[in-house]
């Protein structure tokens, strides 16, 4: 008797952008722009919110076309940084009973 499979669609399955970038790090962003251009309210205040705008939109383009959850990764990476002792080198030579341990 075979089993019976139930398919996966894409479209539940996606993860949730906005203008194709991180969607909170898209909106920070634009409230951070449009912040700067309505509070200084000067032709160039207008032209910096403008540049940075469109350089953080481009930029979130590239991080969420590499990877979509790239924002959790580098805040799961954050977090975890102190629990992570650096105690490899290509140099350290390892006893013999530090190599049985791992097989």
């Amino acid at each position: 008797m075979a089993l019976h499979t139930i398919p996966i669609r894409r479209v539940g399955n996606r993860i949730t952008l906005f203008l194709e970038g991180d969607r909170e790090l898209v909106m920070l962003s634009g409230l951070m722009a449009g912040a700067l251009v309505f509070s200084a309210a000067e032709l160039r205040a207008t032209l910096i919110g403008m540049v940075l705008w469109f350089s953080s939109l481009f930029l979130l383009r590239l991080m969420a076309k590499a990877d979509p959850l790239m924002r959790h990764v580098y805040l799961r990476h954050r977090r975890y940084h102190a629990y992570y002792p650096a105690r490899s080198t290509p140099f350290r030579d390892n006893t013999t009973s530090q190599g049985n341990q791992y097989k």
